[in-house]
């Protein structure tokens, strides 16, 4: 199982951007500055299949421990 995302609450400019594109709502506002709420329904996050948060964010406030690999598989003919 993956690690949730990293937060830097000291690079974060309140903008928001994280919180909506994240899919499990592990990241909130709280004072205009990102929090990590873990959440057990959350598969996104802890299985490692969006990076989202860290995409999207212009400070680079926050930081996923691991990385998406896209692999493709060809059939031979």
């Amino acid at each position: 199982m993956a690690e949730m995302p990293i937060v830097n609450p000291e690079l974060c400019n309140g903008c928001g951007l994280c919180v909506t594109t994240c899919r499990c709502g592990v990241l909130v506002l709280v004072n205009n500055v990102i929090t990590l709420v873990e959440r057990e329904e959350c598969s996104y996050c802890t299985q490692g299949y969006c990076t989202d948060c860290e995409a999207v964010c212009p400070m680079g406030a926050i930081r996923c421990p691991y990385e998406i690999v896209i692999e493709e598989h060809y059939e031979k003919s």
